[in-house]
């Protein structure tokens, strides 16, 4: 695609081929060959998401751009209709190529195999070793075998239950307490909520808002899960691994 003079590579679904090219003239030129001619309106989400993936390093599921858009003061953007009418190609696909983020996933939607591939039984580069501290490959609890993904959280999410999260947990080091199940229920909250495992920055976001901030703060969080409240975390309460999740 040419813009101002120059060529900018696109993916053959018309998305950027490296997001670092995006300008508001190049989405401005997306946009016309969509047939969509951006308004003020389409800025304050295309702004919005170019602002949650920069912060979070994840781009946000409708839920949460809704949620976004109204704790900017944008109620008539976060209306599903008003987006539809905005984004006809759908805000997730369209919206996020225009903004130039990837395209948001719930982790429902990301490839099983993607796990399955990943098994550490089944990848020679995943090291196996108890440094790991979390179970790697597979465990047995009560007589039935549990596989993980390499970064130790369960394949089959629906196996899990509060007796395997305390196992999981003591594999780690972790004796749970009320503080720590906490945690864990508005990770599973979220998770059934929205669809996706929080990151690290997006948890202590949300807690703070509903929680409070003496139970939001990195000291507190990290006090109970060292390895990360999102990715340790994530683990324990039997969800996938949070998506940019950068926490230990």
């Amino acid at each position: 695609m040419e813009v101002g003079g120059r060529t900018v590579p696109l993916m053959p679904d018309g998305r950027l081929h490296n997001l670092d090219d995006w300008t508001p003239e190049v989405a401005a030129a997306m946009g016309a060959a969509m047939g969509v001619s951006l308004s003020q309106d389409h800025w304050d989400v295309i702004n919005l998401m170019r602002a949650y993936y920069g912060e979070y390093n994840v781009s946000p599921v409708r839920k949460l751009l809704k949620r976004a858009l109204l704790r900017e003061g944008h109620a008539e953007l976060a209306r599903d209709e008003r987006l539809d009418s905005l984004f006809p190609g759908d805000v997730l696909v369209q919206g996020s190529k225009l903004a130039g983020v990837p395209m948001p996933h719930l982790d429902a939607e990301l490839e099983r195999r993607t796990y399955a591939a990943n098994r550490a039984a089944d990848n020679p580069r995943v090291k196996q070793s108890r440094a790991a501290g979390h179970f790697v490959g597979s465990f047995n609890f009560d007589g039935e075998r549990h596989e993980v993904t390499p970064t130790g959280n369960l394949v089959d999410l629906h196996r899990w239950n509060e007796r395997v999260a305390a196992h999981m947990a003591q594999k780690e080091g972790i004796e749970l307490t009320a503080e720590h199940w906490e945690i864990l229920n508005f990770l599973r909250g979220f998770y059934f909520e929205y669809g996706i495992s929080p990151m690290v920055k997006i948890l202590m976001r949300h807690m703070r808002e509903e929680v409070g901030p003496e139970k939001a703060g990195a000291d507190y969080l990290y006090k109970l899960f060292p390895k990360g409240p999102s990715r340790q975390g994530s683990r324990i309460a039997g969800l996938p691994e949070p998506q940019g999740c950068i926490d230990g």
